[in-house]
C-alpha cells in the first residue's frame, strides 16, 4: 500500500531554477542538433518548420518529463491525452526521423534531469552525423542538379552536347524521354553533377547556343525551396 501511494502520490516539486536550468539546456543541446541537420542536409526540399518542430519537440517532450515526474497518475494520463492526437504529418526521409528522435530524447534526458547523459548523447550524435556526411562512404554529392531541355526527334545536336557534358560535366546520366508538344519536341531529364560550383553558368551558356534546343534549365539539389 505504501509502494502504490509513492507512486501515486506527488513527487518533489521543482523549483525556478531547476526548471529553467533545464529549458536553457535542451534549447542549447537541440541547437546544436539541429545546426548539424542543416548543415548535412541533402535532398530538394530543406523545411525551416521541420527543423523549428524538433526544437519545440524537445522543449515539449522535457516539461512532460518534468510534469510527470515519478507520479504513475500522471504518466497515465498524459499517455491517455496523447493518444486522441493523431500525427498526420508524413516524413520523406528516414534521416529526418532519426535526427527528430534525438531530439525528443535530449528533451526526456533533460526533463528527468539527467545533463551528463543528455549532453553527452546530444554531442556524441552529433559529432557522427558530421563524420556521415563527411565519411568516403557516405557518398556525398556535391553540385548534383536535374538539367532538362527540349529537342527534335531527329536532333544533331546530340553529339554537341556530348561534348559539353565532357568539358563542364562529372557526369549525366539520361533519367527520363518523354514527347512534349504532341510529338514535335522530345523532353530529355539528365542526373547532372558539375565539376566545379561555378560549372553551372558555363553549362547553361554552351547548351543555349545550339540552334534548335529549346527550354534549357538546370535544378541544383542543394536548393531551399520547400516542395
Amino acid at each position: 500500500m505504501e509502494s502504490l501511494q509513492t507512486l501515486l502520490g506527488p513527487h518533489r516539486l521543482l523549483n525556478l531554477t531547476e526548471v529553467i536550468i533545464a529549458f536553457s539546456a535542451v534549447f542549447v543541446l537541440t541547437s546544436v542538433v539541429t545546426t548539424v541537420y542543416r548543415m548535412t542536409h541533402q535532398g530538394f526540399s530543406y523545411s525551416k518548420i521541420f527543423v523549428q518542430a524538433m526544437i519545440l519537440g524537445s522543449i515539449t517532450s522535457c516539461l512532460m518529463i518534468m510534469v510527470i515526474g515519478n507520479n504513475l497518475a500522471r504518466g497515465l494520463g498524459i499517455l491517455g491525452a496523447l493518444a486522441i492526437i493523431r500525427f498526420r504529418t508524413p516524413v520523406r526521409d528516414p534521416r529526418d526521423m532519426v535526427f527528430l528522435f534525438c531530439s525528443l530524447a535530449v528533451g526526456i534526458g533533460c526533463g528527468a534531469r539527467v545533463f551528463a547523459v543528455a549532453t553527452t548523447g546530444a554531442l556524441f550524435f552529433s559529432a557522427v552525423a558530421l563524420y556521415l556526411h563527411w565519411a568516403p562512404f557516405s557518398a556525398k554529392s556535391e553540385f548534383e542538379g536535374l538539367l532538362r531541355f527540349l529537342l527534335p526527334p531527329n536532333s544533331k545536336s546530340h553529339d554537341k552536347l556530348r561534348a559539353i557534358f565532357e568539358t563542364h560535366l562529372k557526369s549525366a546520366t539520361l533519367i527520363a524521354v518523354r514527347e512534349a508538344t504532341q510529338g514535335d519536341l522530345l523532353e530529355y531529364s539528365y542526373q547532372a553533377c558539375l565539376l566545379h560550383a561555378d560549372s553551372q553558368q558555363f553549362l547553361m551558356e554552351e547548351i543555349r547556343k545550339l540552334p534548335d534546343i529549346e527550354e534549357p534549365n538546370l535544378l541544383m539539389q542543394r536548393s531551399t525551396v520547400e516542395i
